[in-house]
């Protein structure tokens, strides 16, 4: 359990190509609230040339277009629950072909956060999208809340509408109740780092 968790990483992060050539490689990256998922996945960025996909982010920048699910999204994240896969596969799945199949190295950050996630990926992108392995920040809660409202308090006016006490004891419970479960069954099948 560290203060500043540090994912194992190789010279090329496991990004051969895969064995059709079209398939873009995604690592997904997970850990709790707060943990440092997208401060990781920024040096990773720099060192590697991946291309970053923040669930979170996307999530945020759909509620805020105003579309015909900003209401819903925004009342899930609040509530600090998890958006129905659909909404969330179908704003990975057009960020992917937005950036090009070609890049090929996606890290997926804060994705699959649930049994319900992780089902929906397999059954949309299994065949489109070599999935190599789970980057893991593990890291205390009392840790993650001081980042969180570090967090909150540098953004000010701008800060995330789930950047508060309440809101991340509830997204901490979701996450051990929701999100371990998906990084054991990664680990079965030895693909959490």
């Amino acid at each position: 359990q560290a203060q500043n968790p540090k994912p194992h990483t190789s010279s090329n992060m496991g990004c051969s190509k895969s064995k059709e050539g079209k398939k873009p490689t995604c690592f997904f990256v997970l850990g709790g609230p707060g943990c440092g998922k997208g401060t990781q996945c920024a040096k990773i960025v720099e060192k590697y040339g991946f291309v970053h996909l923040s669930a979170g982010d996307l999530l945020r920048a759909e509620r805020d277009s105003g579309s015909e699910n900003a209401k819903l999204i925004n009342d899930i994240i609040v509530a600090g629950k998890i958006v129905p896969v659909e909404i969330t596969v179908k704003l990975l799945k057009a960020a992917m072909e937005k950036h090009g199949w070609e890049k090929k190295k996606y890290l997926i950050d804060g994705f699959p956060r649930s049994p319900d996630n992780q089902q929906g990926w397999v059954k949309v992108m299994r065949d489109d999208v070599d999935m190599k392995f789970v980057l893991f920040f593990d890291c205390d809660e009392d840790v993650m809340m001081k980042r969180i409202m570090a967090r909150a308090e540098a953004a000010g006016d701008e800060k995330r509408t789930d950047d508060n006490p309440e809101s991340a004891m509830k997204r901490f419970t979701t996450y051990k109740e929701q999100t371990m479960p998906i990084i054991q069954l990664y680990e079965q099948e030895d693909k959490v780092r």
